[in-house]
């Protein structure tokens, strides 16, 4: 089991798909990580975005093992050319459904910075090597966990 966190303006004890937004890295889901201290990064930011509730920490314990053998997990196992090319196509996907058919995926964040790097390339100031590379040197950066299907979420439990 592993502990993963929700930074967020609200406390979340169920998770409710159908409120995730399109154009997020890995596609519409529920986003978690295993830094609490990102994770309540987060929460201040969207507490301030969202101009009401409180930075608030919600936390999950992962059963990946388990989940494993029932789901179609994908795993980055760093920046690489296939997860910039994946956070791309997911980012630019404004449709309701997502382009791909995996139930969690984890992989490393992309926060503001690396948007700005992947925005250099798309306008071709830089080459998706150059963009790798650049984005390789991020210190303490933890992985995103990506949840997005009901059945995924079956494997997450809410520790109160």
């Amino acid at each position: 089991m592993i502990k993963l966190y929700h930074g967020s303006n609200l406390p979340i004890t169920k998770i409710d798909l159908s409120k995730s937004k399109k154009g997020k890295d890995f596609g519409c889901g529920f986003y978690l990580n295993p830094n609490k201290e990102q994770a309540m990064e987060m929460a201040i930011r969207t507490t301030k975005r969202m101009t009401y509730g409180k930075p608030i920490v919600s936390c999950f314990l992962f059963d990946q093992l388990h989940a494993s053998e029932q789901l179609n997990i994908k795993v980055f196992d760093g920046y690489s050319i296939e997860w910039a090319e994946f956070v791309l196509s997911n980012r630019r996907n404004k449709e309701d459904n997502n382009i791909h058919g995996f139930d969690v995926v984890i992989g490393p964040i992309a926060d503001d910075t690396v948007g700005l790097q992947m925005h250099r390339y798309l306008q071709g100031y830089i080459s998706i090597e150059t963009m790798i590379e650049e984005l390789r040197f991020r210190p303490n950066m933890t992985n995103q966990y990506y949840f997005g299907t009901q059945k995924s979420l079956n494997y997450l439990k809410p520790i109160v």
